[in-house]
């Protein structure tokens, strides 16, 4: 597969991808629903995702700041660096480095072999969520397309 080396958001994030929740009880329940959803779009399994983003966790939290969590882990059986996005209608506690709690949640799962694309990738999603204009745009709408829409829209083209 020809690359121009750019990777882009929508490569990683499939629209069934992008949910919007009330509010998660517990980082647990919270990883627990990223299983799920990366279990009905990417086939991976659930018990396995959930262990792995446990295990990342235990080495320091993934919350990084400004409400927003990038929760990411490697995988078995994966093919290719995907995301799930879920952006919570009630912030909750997520031990992030500023003590803010989260709403923001972009989860990256990689290949155990996938090297370089996992951290490509894990800038890239930084990078994004990193923009306030673009947090406060998935803030401001709860429609799945529309929050697709909003991280696949922003373009490389910003300073990093």
């Amino acid at each position: 597969m020809e690359q121009s080396g750019q990777m882009e958001l929508s490569q990683l994030l499939k629209p069934n991808a992008v949910k919007a929740f009330g509010h998660a009880t517990s980082k647990k329940r919270l990883f627990q629903d990223l299983g799920d959803i990366a279990h009905s779009v990417y086939g991976l399994q659930p018990a396995d995702t959930v262990d792995a983003l446990q295990e990342r966790e235990s080495l320091g939290p993934t919350g990084v700041g400004h409400g927003v969590a990038l929760p990411h882990a490697r995988l078995y059986g994966l093919d290719r660096v995907v995301g799930v996005f879920i952006r919570l209608d009630k912030p909750m506690d997520f031990d992030a480095v500023d003590r803010q709690p989260v709403d923001l949640v972009f989860a990256l799962f990689a290949p155990k072999s996938s090297g370089v694309d996992h951290l490509k990738a894990l800038a890239l999603v930084s990078r994004t969520m990193r923009d306030a204009s673009t947090c406060a745009k998935l803030r401001a709408n709860s429609d799945p397309a529309t929050l697709h829409a909003v991280l696949t829209e922003v373009r490389g083209t910003q300073a990093a």
